[in-house]
C-alpha cells in the first residue's frame, strides 16, 4: 500500500484516480507522496519516504521547491488546471475596473430602510457611478502563459484592442495565442499603450518583487486600471497607494488582499477568488493526482518546478531513475556500471534544466543492489530509484 498524505482539503475526484494499491488520507505518518494547495511546508518535517510533493495549483511559494530539489523530492504544479477559473475573473475585474460596479453596489446598500425613496435616490445617484464600455479600449496582458493568453483571447472577442508581453514566450503558448495579439518587445509598450494593463506571471522574488512600482506606474496612461490575479508581491502596495490616490490609477483590483490597501479608495480587493471554483479545484486535484502516480509508478516527471521534464514509455520491467546534478561524464558513469553488470540498456532518457538532471534507463534484468549502492554513492548523485 502506497500511502498519500494530503494537507490541504483536495477534492474527491482524486478518489477516483488512485487505485486500492493507494491509501490517502491527512494522517498518514510516512507517506511516499504529498498533495496539497496552500499549506506552507517551509518548517515541515518531511519524511524520508516522500519522493514527491504535487501541488494543486500553479504557485509553489509555500514549498521550499531547492531545498527539496537537493533532498531528492520532485515538486510537481498544475500549470493551466486552473486558467479558465482565473480568466473568468479577470473579466469580471475588467468590469469592475471600468463600470465602478463594486462601489455602486456598496452604495445601494447605505439605501435600505429607505423605504419609497429608493427609486428616486438611484435615479439621482447613479451618475456618480457612471463608467466606460471596454469595448474599443487597450487591454496589456503581462505574461501570455496559459491563463494569460486566454485572457488576451477573451479580451478580443470583447472588441479589446490587445498588447501582450511575455520574454520567455514558449511556442506552445504562442500556438494558443490570436494573431491579433500585439505581442511587445518592452515592458514600457504596455504601461504607455494600454488603458487596462492585467498581470499573469509567476511571482519569483529575486525577479520580480514589487516590479509594478512608482517608476513603471509614471510611465502608464493617466487613468490606467491595474489588475491583479497573479501574486500580491509583484506589485509595490505602497506605490500603488499613491497612484489610486493620486488619480494615476483609476482602480487597482487585486485578488491577493492586504491590511494597507483594505479600504483604500479605488482599491478594490477581492478574497483570493482567482481559482476557487469546484471546477478548477477539480482539475488541478486530477491533474496533480496523476502526475504523482506517474512518478511514483513510472518515474516519469510532467510539470516539474525543480527538476526538467523526463519521460518515456516503459519498455521492459526493470527501471532506474536517477536525479542527480547536471555534470559533466556522470551519465557515462551511470551507464558504465550498469554495462558492468552484463545488462542491457534497453532505453534510455536523461533531461536536464539548470544544475539538476534526470536519467530514466529502462533495463532488461534487475540491477544487483551492490550496483545500486554504487550509483547512489557516486559524487553529485541525490537519489536512486529503481522501479519494478
Amino acid at each position: 500500500m502506497k500511502d498519500i498524505l494530503t494537507l490541504n482539503a483536495i477534492s474527491p475526484v482524486i478518489n477516483d484516480v488512485f487505485d486500492s494499491t493507494y491509501n490517502v488520507a491527512s494522517d498518514v505518518e510516512n507517506p511516499v507522496g504529498i498533495m496539497l494547495r496552500s499549506f506552507k511546508m517551509h518548517d515541515y518535517a518531511l519524511s524520508e519516504n516522500t519522493i514527491a510533493v504535487a501541488r494543486a495549483g500553479a504557485g509553489t511559494n509555500n514549498i521550499p521547491v531547492m531545498d527539496y530539489a537537493e533532498k531528492g523530492v520532485v515538486v510537481f504544479n498544475t500549470p493551466g488546471a486552473n486558467a479558465n477559473a482565473v480568466k473568468e475573473l479577470v473579466l469580471a475585474a475588467l468590469f469592475i475596473g471600468s463600470r465602478n460596479i463594486a462601489s455602486a453596489i456598496n452604495w445601494v446598500g447605505t439605501l435600505k430602510g429607505k423605504g419609497e425613496e429608493v427609486g428616486k435616490l438611484v435615479e439621482k445617484g447613479k451618475a456618480n457611478f457612471a463608467g466606460h464600455e471596454i469595448k474599443g479600449k487597450k487591454l496589456g496582458v503581462i505574461g501570455l502563459g496559459a491563463i494569460g493568453a486566454l485572457v488576451a483571447n477573451a479580451a478580443l472577442d470583447l472588441g479589446m484592442q490587445v498588447y501582450g508581453y511575455d520574454p520567455f514566450l514558449s511556442v506552445n503558448a504562442a500556438l494558443k495565442l490570436s494573431s491579433k495579439v500585439n505581442v511587445v518587445k518592452e515592458l514600457e509598450d504596455i504601461a504607455k499603450n494600454c488603458d487596462f494593463i492585467t498581470i499573469h506571471i509567476p511571482y519569483i522574488p529575486d525577479q520580480n518583487k514589487g516590479l509594478i512600482n512608482s517608476g513603471l506606474i509614471r510611465k502608464m496612461k493617466d487613468g490606467v486600471v491595474l489588475i491583479n490575479c497573479a501574486r500580491g508581491e509583484i506589485v509595490d502596495n505602497g506605490d500603488i497607494i499613491k497612484a489610486v490616490e493620486s488619480g494615476k490609477v483609476a482602480k487597482y483590483i487585486c485578488d491577493f488582499p492586504a491590511d494597507e490597501i483594505i479600504g483604500v479608495d479605488n482599491i478594490v480587493c477581492i478574497p483570493h477568488l482567482g481559482a476557487s471554483t469546484e471546477e478548477a479545484e477539480e482539475n488541478c486535484a486530477i491533474m496533480a493526482a496523476k502526475q504523482l502516480i506517474d512518478y511514483i509508478e513510472n518515474g516519469n516527471i510532467v510539470n516539474s518546478v525543480n527538476y526538467p521534464t523526463c519521460a518515456m514509455p516503459r519498455t521492459t520491467n526493470y527501471r532506474l531513475v536517477i536525479l542527480h546534478k547536471n555534470t559533466k561524464n556522470i551519465l557515462a558513469h551511470i551507464t558504465g556500471t550498469v554495462g558492468n553488470e552484463g545488462i542491457n540498456i534497453s532505453n534510455l532518457t536523461n533531461q536536464s534544466k539548470g544544475e539538476y538532471a534526470v536519467t530514466i534507463l529502462d533495463v532488461d534484468n534487475e540491477v544487483s543492489a551492490e550496483a545500486l549502492k554504487h550509483i547512489a554513492a557516486m559524487e553529485n548523485i541525490i537519489k536512486v530509484r529503481d522501479i519494478k
